[in-house]
């Protein structure tokens, strides 16, 4: 039974769907055949099958990132603007400092770090350090900033550095992936450059007015339906005119079925407007459908929703733990998996893996492995919400 609280269960449900959606692309990651070398959105190289399996999984880090801004607005309406500043702040440095010490940890496995990688959970938390002085804002002035990051970044694609000055870094956290690379024994990627997460967070922020309270529900849902098929509508549109809004325009290819892909193909890194459109419009499309839906399928995804970055970090570890005793049952060295700088150097992991069924069998189980200790987890923040800390968790 799910314990009863003030949250919004459409909302969380939303988040547990996308974190169990999430798993299957940590999975992939770790047990296919090349995912440590080989993209799989890569129109010339990939299958229908698995490019689909990465690009559902597209839906993870914008519905996240998006929502993280909503339940910050949500904190906020119980609280004086100085609580909420505080909050954001300290919870953002928290995120930062738990990607750069724990997650590096966990994905690689190295005690040397001699990997460090700039994910989601770093977006996340410089978001919240810049939405906690963006609350002082007029609501007109954060929506006008988090339209221009989001819809005009893209005007930036055409400025491309490959140095490591300093002006480098800065623009490689700010617009463009890239790998800096220390020494051969140490490299730092950036994966998750700031600006359009930055503008995404600020949006979420605002969308949570449609959740107050006092907000008529019917009037909601007419946000909802307009701006998610609004999203899709616009994606469809300017995606067809293939002028403005990602990185990498489409390409008529050999089949149809490619073509088809290569539309698809929008970039994630930073993720492009029209990324954003194609993965928000079905989310919110999700809330406008669910929003007052109560079964034991929605109980299931709500307990991941309700715990996600406790289910983070354990999934991921699970999962990488999975991966070495899969390569001592199977044979290899389970060396391997443990990611280092010089590990990437050499040929080892470009044979390793298994089939994509494989994968999706492994995805199933550690959902189901992880259900039973996220609820119980779950049961005991909501009976321990006295516990100022167990926000952070």
């Amino acid at each position: 039974m799910v314990p009863k609280t003030n949250r919004i269960e459409s909302i969380d449900v939303l988040r547990g769907v996308v974190m169990v959606i999430m798993a299957l692309d940590h999975v992939r990651d770790y047990f296919h055949y090349g995912s440590f070398f080989v993209d799989p959105t890569n129109i010339d190289t990939t299958t229908p099958a698995l490019f689909f399996t990465r690009f559902i999984t597209h839906y993870c880090a914008p519905v996240f990132v998006f929502l993280a801004g909503t339940a910050a607005f949500l904190y906020g309406s119980k609280k004086t603007k100085p609580e909420l500043f505080k909050f954001l702040i300290t919870r953002g440095i928290w995120l930062i400092f738990l990607e750069i010490v724990v997650n590096n940890l966990i994905w690689t496995f190295d005690l040397t770090w001699s990997i460090q990688i700039f994910q989601v959970i770093w977006a996340i938390g410089v978001s919240m350090v810049c939405l906690s002085f963006l609350i002082y804002l007029p609501k007109k002035i954060i929506l006008i900033l988090g339209v221009i990051l989001i819809a005009g970044h893209n005007l930036l694609d055409g400025i491309v550095m490959q140095g490591q000055s300093f002006q480098d870094i800065v623009w490689y956290v700010l617009h463009q992936q890239n790998v800096l690379v220390v020494n051969q024994n140490h490299f730092i990627i950036v994966q998750y450059p700031l600006l359009p997460w930055i503008g995404l967070m600020a949006l979420g922020y605002l969308f949570g007015t449609l959740y107050q309270r006092d907000f008529v529900v019917e009037v909601r849902k007419k946000w909802l339906l307009g701006l998610g098929f609004g999203a899709l509508v616009f994606f469809f549109i300017v995606r067809g005119l293939n002028i403005y809004g990602d990185l990498t325009p489409w390409v008529v290819q050999e089949n149809t079925t490619k073509t088809i892909l290569s539309i698809f193909n929008v970039t994630k890194y930073p993720p492009s407007l029209l990324f954003f459109c194609i993965t928000l419009g079905p989310a919110l499309l999700f809330l406008y459908a669910f929003e007052n839906t109560k079964n034991k399928l929605t109980d299931f995804f709500l307990v991941f929703g309700r715990v996600p970055l406790f289910y983070y970090f354990l999934h991921v570890l699970v999962i990488h733990f999975m991966a070495i005793i899969g390569i001592l049952i199977f044979g290899g060295n389970p060396q391997d998996m443990i990611l280092t700088a010089q590990g990437f150097m050499n040929a080892n992991l470009s044979s390793y893996g298994y089939s994509l069924k494989v994968v999706y069998l492994v995805w199933i189980g550690v959902v189901l492995l992880l259900y039973p200790f996220s609820k119980k987890y779950m049961k005991y923040k909501a009976a321990n919400k006295d516990k100022w800390w167990l926000s952070y968790l």
